[in-house]
């Protein structure tokens, strides 16, 4: 079947995708380096710039990125489709004076970044990943190998832990152990050996004495995997949300707008809440739209005319059924794994999907020949938000929330189907490429 044979390839690049990007500041790195291979050019935020009709360009702030294509026959008032993911995934952050001992064991302190799972990291071979940087300002980039590990607890000394349940204190029980008590343990030594240059990735190490400030986590090192007893399951870290990332950039690279501009925006710290520089809640889109309209030679007139016809579509991972707790999702709407993207309603607006909305994504589906399904929450369990209703609230774009259904959110290590994040490609290219939407909008 040649549409299972696309989606094998797709979750294949997807593996790779994740792979070259264990923290937010890589997965700008592996997608701005797609973006120049397919003729994007980079715009710096400190640079005038010069953008016309038919230019394809991308902007990196920290951990998040902008790329957009502008068709040939653009003005000022040409509106915009854009796709939205983000880039940042729960996990363990670095503190400061990070290098501790205990018990003759060497350490790190971390703390928890987002809604993480915190049993998933454990007994897990992790790596450290980011940014570091030096005093003036100069960034690189660092991962390592399997370097910590977060042990469990023997049952032999926790009798209880399968009758009571497993009760983690973040701060005594989730500190990684990196090796044997030593004088010359220094994590950020270590870091510095293994500096990298942001944009070519080639090796710059760097004197652990200057380095003034850092961004790291921890990823974990377990390869992605199709598996499966007919391999209809692709388990990975980072799904949420690098799945969608992944999405838009290969959705930027191969769509051809014709009338409108093409927009994909990933931002950083979706998982914290949004409320910084670079994410959702912070100025960078809306930073880069207002340029972009200027430099196609509109006003702040022409822009709110631009800004009123256009659309965000805002896609993020969602909870396919669990077969083993059914009992937890809304009993009239089950979206499964394999069943294609879901469209995520909220009545209190949590996902920012109305009626419209609906419509533009339903029309994106049906150009692209993609099944869609809806997910909403069992009244008793309410969900958690995306970058929609922020970026919404921000610039009034009409906005729809969308995604993939996946398993084990906010684990590790989470789990899709083969098919839908190629799914959520095709919807997306179409989406970006497509004139059908404008009557919905």
């Amino acid at each position: 079947m040649p549409r299972l044979a696309d989606a094998r390839e797709f979750v294949d690049d997807l593996a790779a995708f994740v792979t070259a990007s264990p923290s937010s500041y890589h997965a700008v790195r592996e997608s701005a380096r797609r973006l120049r291979e397919a003729g994007f050019s980079e715009l710096r935020e400190e640079d005038d710039w010069q953008v016309e009709p038919g230019a394809r360009v991308f902007v990196v702030r920290d951990g998040s990125i902008i790329a957009a294509a502008v068709p040939t026959g653009a003005d000022s008032t040409t509106a915009l489709t854009i796709f939205g993911a983000h880039t940042d995934s729960p996990s363990l952050k670095l503190k400061p004076k990070p290098s501790t001992s205990a018990a003759g064991f060497s350490q790190v302190g971390v703390e928890v970044y987002g809604g993480a799972l915190l049993n998933s990291f454990l007994d897990r071979d992790l790596a450290l990943a980011g940014r570091i940087v030096l005093a003036g300002g100069t960034v690189r980039l660092v991962r390592t190998g399997a370097y910590l590990r977060v042990p469990q607890l023997a049952i032999h000394l926790d009798r209880q832990v399968n009758s009571e349940g497993l009760k983690l204190d973040p701060q005594r029980h989730l500190q990684p152990i990196t090796g044997l008590a030593t004088d010359e343990h220094d994590v950020l030594a270590d870091l510095a050996a293994l500096a990298e240059d942001p944009v070519t990735g080639e090796a710059a190490p760097v004197d652990p004495a200057n380095i003034a400030g850092y961004d790291i986590v921890t990823a974990d090192t377990q390869t992605p995997a199709v598996i499966g007893a007919r391999e209809e399951l692709f388990a990975s870290g980072r799904l949420d949300n690098l799945l969608s990332t992944h999405a838009g950039v290969r959705a930027m690279i191969e769509a051809e707008p014709t009338d409108r501009i093409a927009v994909f925006v990933a931002n950083d710290h979706e998982e914290v809440g949004s409320a910084t520089r670079s994410g959702a809640a912070g100025p960078f889109l809306e930073d880069v739209l207002v340029r972009l309209h200027l430099a196609l030679g509109g006003d702040d007139a022409t822009r709110r005319r631009a800004f009123a016809s256009s659309l965000l579509v805002s896609s993020d991972v969602g909870h396919s059924v669990h077969p083993n707790y059914a009992e937890r999702h809304d009993p009239a709407n089950l979206p499964v794994a394999g069943g294609g993207p879901i469209l995520k309603i909220n009545a209190n607006q949590r996902y920012a999907t109305d009626g419209r909305g609906a419509a533009a994504w339903a029309a994106a589906c049906a150009a692209a020949g993609v099944t869609s399904q809806e997910f909403v929450s069992n009244n008793a369990m309410p969900c958690g938000s995306t970058i929609g209703p922020i970026t919404a609230t921000r610039l009034g774009f009409l906005t729809v929330d969308v995604g993939v259904p996946i398993l084990s959110m906010h684990s590790l290590r989470e789990m899709t189907a083969v098919t839908d994040p190629h799914d959520l490609f095709l919807a997306a290219k179409s989406l970006l490429t497509e004139t059908a939407i404008r009557s919905a909008c």
